[in-house]
Parts: C-alpha cells; sequence; structure tokens
C-alpha cells in the first residue's frame, strides 16, 4: 500500500451501512462515509497537490504535522481518524479486548471495566468535537486521551502522544441524527461494535515494530 499523501487511497468498508443498526444507524453511516470523510480526503489531496508534501510519507507528515497549513492537519487528521474508525468498527463486535491487549490493559489500568471507565469519561468529557483514544506510547504503554477537532495522537501537537489503536468519532455529525445530545448513549453503544481483532492486530504489530 502506497503510504505518500498524494497517493492514498480512500477506504472501502467491510460491511454495508445498515450493518452496525442499532448501534450507529445506517444513515448516519452513510453520510459520515460518503460526505464527511469523503471531503477530509478529498480536500487532503488538494491541500497538498502540486507541493513537495504530496510525495511525502502521511504518517510522518503527521508526527511533524505543526510544520504543515492548517488545511492539511484538519484534513489529514479527518482522513487518518476516519480511516482507522472504520476498521475498529463491526457488526459482530462488542466484548472485551482479547489476548496480549486484554493482559495489557488489566496491568496498565487495572482492570477492562476501568479503562472503558477512563475510556468514556474521555469522550463524554471532550469539549464541542472530537475524538477519545486508546494509544501505545514510545514505550508500549497504553494510554487514554482525547483530542480536539480531528487531531490525533500521532500528532506533534497532542498533549499525549503515540499511535491510535481505538478511537472514537465524537463530533456531532457521528451520532446526531440518532442520539441528538445524548452523546453518553452513543458512547455506551460504542462498546457493542468494537472490532477488538482488529484493534488486537494492531497493538501486537506495534509490540514487535
Amino acid at each position: 500500500m502506497n503510504t505518500k499523501i498524494g497517493k492514498l487511497e480512500f477506504p472501502s468498508l467491510s460491511y454495508d451501512f445498515g450493518a452496525l443498526e442499532p448501534h450507529i444507524d445506517k444513515l448516519t453511516m452513510e453520510i459520515h462515509y460518503t460526505k464527511h470523510h469523503q471531503a477530509y480526503f478529498s480536500n487532503l489531496l488538494a491541500a497538498v497537490k502540486d507541493t513537495d508534501t504530496e510525495n511525502l510519507d502521511f504518517e510522518i507528515v503527521l508526527k511533524n504535522i505543526s510544520k504543515y497549513p492548517v488545511a492539511i492537519r484538519n484534513n489529514g487528521g479527518g482522513h487518518f481518524n476516519h480511516s482507522l474508525f472504520w476498521s475498529i468498527l463491526s457488526p459482530n463486535g462488542g466484548g472485551e479486548a482479547k489476548g496480549e491487549l486484554k493482559k495489557a490493559i488489566a496491568d496498565q489500568f487495572g482492570s477492562f471495566a476501568k479503562f472503558k471507565e477512563l475510556f468514556d469519561n474521555a469522550a463524554k468529557t471532550r469539549f464541542g468535537s472530537g475524538w477519545a483514544w486508546l494509544g501505545v506510547n514510545s514505550d508500549k504503554e497504553l494510554f487514554v486521551s482525547s483530542t480536539p477537532n480531528q487531531d490525533n495522537p500521532l500528532m506533534d501537537v497532542a498533549e499525549q502522544k503515540g499511535t491510535p489503536i481505538l478511537g472514537l468519532d465524537v463530533w456531532e455529525h457521528a451520532y446526531y441524527l440518532n442520539y441528538q445530545n445524548r452523546r453518553p448513549d452513543y458512547v455506551s453503544a460504542f462498546w457493542n461494535v468494537i472490532n477488538w481483532d482488529e484493534v488486537e492486530k494492531r497493538y501486537s504489530k506495534l509490540l514487535v515494530g
């Protein structure tokens, strides 16, 4: 897969728009994917077109995002964040973490229930638009954080830096059609559609990287 910004591809979904119901409704998924994410992707490519940035590695740019224009920060973050988000959702999701990740969560946070509480709080208390994350820092330790707008832990502007392996979009466009102002209900529903196999795969890859 080509990782240069100018050669990035828009990700396909492994499930249809209605597959995550009743937790995430079909219309929200369709608008979110085809309108919001597509706009971030298109605007990112437009922002780097015919510039030196077009031939740079996407993640390296994100890790040094303070050096780049705000259009690349916002749209690059939007594309990265949503691409991760779609991949960690599944109609057969839910339950708890698996494998080495399950053990690491217990070691780092005390229990899965405590981790869930911390993540829920990060998502519910993010003022305005943003994301909640489970990430892995440079010491290969897990952390929970949140970021504003379309920022993420990869970015050098993030308070807690690392590689995200699980993310929840708490922009209103992610939930408003079904949940209106009830963000906590949306956050609770998210746990029913997490693809822990994918999250575990991302975690394991970082351990050997």
